[in-house]
């Protein structure tokens, strides 16, 4: 497979994302080398975020409403950002068999969670990682994001210091 071809897609929709003054997270989701769902993260601006609403999470709900007769371990997420808890979850809970992510998100990348510890709905899935995937071109979209004073999401945050200090 791919991954910079369908990882260039997911920052695509990152970079629409970031066009409307949203936090910079695509996504682009595939069943053997077919596109079936995209989405960029919503909900980031304002004063009260809207923590729902993520790239992923859109992503899967589209998919959801294909009729679609895929065999679910060939289904793999492509993100500009690693996929947080609820996404990862969400992710697991799908049949999405491989994420590929572009950047790390050291403040709240569920990635790394040992899923043997999880209950059994969790634990016995054999999910593939694949990190790092154009993660210059994802760290771009971040610090650009970050160093625009208008937007307040995570500004002042972990992730924030982190990526602006690369």
């Amino acid at each position: 497979m791919d991954y910079e071809f369908f990882m260039r897609k997911a920052l695509k929709q990152a970079e629409k994302a970031l066009s409307a003054g949203e936090f910079p997270v695509g996504c682009v989701i595939t069943h053997q080398g077919k596109i079936l769902a995209t989405a960029s993260r919503t909900g980031t601006i304002g004063n009260y975020p809207n923590e729902i609403d993520h790239a992923e999470m859109i992503a899967l709900r589209d998919l959801s409403g294909l009729e679609l007769n895929t065999d679910k371990d060939k289904v793999t997420l492509f993100s500009t950002l690693e996929p947080c808890l609820m996404c990862l979850g969400a992710l697991i809970l799908g049949g999405v068999d491989q994420i590929v992510y572009a950047y790390e998100d050291i403040m709240g990348g569920g990635t790394s969670c040992d899923l043997a510890k999880l209950p059994s709905l969790y634990k016995n899935q054999n999910m593939l990682i694949v990190p790092h995937i154009l993660r210059t071109k994802s760290l771009e979209l971040f610090k650009s994001f970050f160093q625009n004073p208008k937007h307040s999401y995570w500004k002042g945050s972990l992730l924030a210091k982190y990526t602006l200090s690369q």
